[in-house]
């Protein structure tokens, strides 16, 4: 496991975020993480 985690965790999250019209999807796929992976990601409370 990556010990950088939380912090690539917070940076796709805020990619995401900042990409209004991106899909969750295309964000995944530019970081090469699974679509799960980013939607729970996103759903968790901060």
């Amino acid at each position: 496991m990556r010990n950088d985690l939380p912090e690539f965790e917070a940076d796709a999250v805020a990619l995401y975020e900042s990409r209004p019209k991106a899909t969750i999807r295309s964000v995944a796929a530019d970081l090469g993480i699974g679509p799960e992976t980013l939607r729970n990601w996103v759903r968790q409370p901060e």
